[in-house]
């Protein structure tokens, strides 16, 4: 990033566990499993990050025009979650819980089971 080059994240399921909550806290924190950090000097700010799997991961599909920002005429693809992370404190980031998630406008997830 320092370079100037687009970071894209992800998931690799079915390589690793599609947990997007747990992929942004690993991106930010570089903590693994065992309380260790890796690389510590790789970690993202909150904004990096979040910009990684939305904005640059729009722009890795080259989807930039449909995806990634909130915009009039682009899918209507959000996340709502319980809490704000770019703001919560770092070791609550797990904590997060998805509330809903709307796909082209439509709520396909309620976290209320409905």
């Amino acid at each position: 990033m320092d370079s100037g080059v687009i970071v894209m994240n992800g998931t690799d399921a079915p390589v690793e566990n599609v947990d997007p909550i747990a992929s942004y806290y690993s991106t930010v924190s570089r903590r693994m499993a065992d309380g260790g950090v890796l690389f510590p000097d790789q970690r993202m700010t909150r904004m990096e990050a979040l910009r990684s799997y939305t904005i640059n991961a729009a722009y890795g599909a080259f989807e930039e025009d449909i995806k990634g920002t909130l915009e009039i005429g682009k899918l209507a693809d959000i996340t709502v979650l319980s809490q704000d992370i770019l703001t919560v404190d770092e070791e609550r980031i797990p904590e997060t819980a998805v509330v809903a998630t709307i796909v082209g406008g439509v709520v396909v997830y309620r976290g209320d089971g409905q």
